[in-house]
């Protein structure tokens, strides 16, 4: 049986997703885990690869989901982004993408705030 707080972030994860590639976006991979952490959501948007990171939040106390993102977790995606190119040549050549899907409200219709290039990949 999985927790509730981890299958309410998988459902998140799966409407981010159809929510994105309803907006043009290509699914390329969910839940790539290396030793640097996971990246929710790997997406090509024309020419560009695009890591997002979900957070899905029921309400919006403690400063919601975007404040949720520390910087040290910010560095962790840009290593595990640059394992990701490592090991697949192909997508070694797009220009690099962080996006952020906040999700807030009930896990069925959440609110959606998509932040497109949130933070860059040097961490700020």
């Amino acid at each position: 049986m999985t927790a509730p707080h981890l299958e309410s972030g998988r459902q998140g994860e799966l409407y981010a997703r159809r929510w994105l590639e309803e907006r043009g976006l290509t699914h390329v991979c969910s839940n790539y885990r290396c030793r640097f952490g996971e990246l929710d959501l790997v997406m090509r948007d024309q020419g560009c690869l695009v890591i997002v990171e979900v957070r899905f939040r029921r309400r919006n106390s403690y400063g919601g989901a975007l404040l949720s993102i520390s910087r040290a977790k910010r560095a962790r995606l840009a290593r595990a982004a640059l394992m990701l190119m490592k090991q697949h040549r192909a997508l070694r050549a797009a220009p690099l993408r962080f996006d952020v899907m906040a999700l807030s409200g009930e896990a069925g219709a959440p609110v959606v705030d998509w932040r497109k290039n949130a933070f860059s990949f040097d961490g700020d």
